[in-house]
């Protein structure tokens, strides 16, 4: 009886109105940030640039995957210590659920809801999970042999009142994306014009502490490569140094002032973005 209503819980979901208009938008490039079925602002955001963008209802909003040996394999415990995450070979996913909820552009709640009864402590490989449909991965976006494919955005606004980053081609909006700013005003950069000067995929991160005890000097460390690196799976420079777009670990959190002065997006769209630009495209930084 349990087992029949987790099902019918399940069922339920997939067919919510707000969850299938999250997938639809982002499978076309408007993204909601994290897909949990839950309406709210940046689904309403997504939903306008997506109907501006005359975009047309998908047939597959879904797909059965299954988790493999090598998902389990790959999975890593990501240490305290700013020392002992040096040590790391890469900071991949720790769990199969943080996985496959990045795989399917969803929050973890979210992809418990569409996938009840899972036990999540104990996964073994042949579990078979439904994710929204999204045929190019993330790792896809990211491959030196796509770079000059497809459509390169000639501009990129970034507001800071409205937490968004958009990419456009001539004056068509083709990519929607949440993001997160300074979460200190000052270090917010001034409005105007930048242009993207570096595009680096799977980038390590130097790491050094916010603050130092008196006669003490900083240790700094290097954080290898991954999703759960602190700058996640891309980093695309602008010409201010010390400035950048980013992937963050933490997809949830997109949409705030929280940042220490880049512009945070999920990994998913960070990837999605640096497919989009190039060094040299223009960003405008607006409220």
């Amino acid at each position: 009886m349990v087992f029949a209503f987790l099902i019918f819980c399940a069922i339920s979901f997939k067919e919510s109105p707000v969850l299938l208009d999250q997938i639809e938008c982002d499978q076309h490039g408007f993204s909601c940030n994290t897909i949990d079925g839950v309406p709210g602002p940046k689904t309403d955001r997504a939903r306008l640039f997506a109907a501006k963008a005359g975009v047309g209802k998908l047939n597959h909003p879904f797909r059965v995957v299954t988790v493999t040996q090598a998902d389990l394999d790959a999975l890593v415990q990501i240490p305290a210590e700013p020392a002992d995450k040096a040590k790391l070979p890469r900071m991949g996913y720790e769990t199969i659920k943080e996985m496959f909820a990045e795989r399917g552009h969803m929050s973890q709640r979210g992809l418990e809801r569409l996938n009840p009864g899972v036990d999540w402590n104990n996964v073994r490989p042949g579990l078979e999970l439904v994710i929204p449909d999204f045929p190019t991965s993330i790792e896809s976006y990211l491959r030196p042999d796509v770079f000059n494919e497809g459509l390169i955005a000639t501009l990129v606004r970034i507001s800071l009142s409205k937490f968004e980053i958009a990419a456009y081609v001539n004056d068509s909006c083709v990519a929607l994306f949440p993001c997160s700013i300074a979460r200190d005003k000052s270090k917010l950069p001034p409005e105007g014009e930048l242009k993207i000067v570096t595009c680096i995929p799977n980038p390590n991160y130097t790491y050094s502490p916010d603050h130092v005890p008196a006669g003490k000097k900083a240790s700094k460390y290097v954080f290898p490569e991954g999703p759960n690196c602190p700058v996640g799976v891309a980093w695309m420079g602008l010409n201010l140094p010390g400035y950048g777009i980013h992937g963050t670990p933490r997809p949830e959190s997109i949409g705030n002032a929280e940042s220490h002065g880049c512009f945070r997006l999920a990994n998913w769209n960070a990837a999605r973005l640096f497919y989009l630009v190039r060094p040299g495209t223009r960003v405008i930084i607006e409220q």
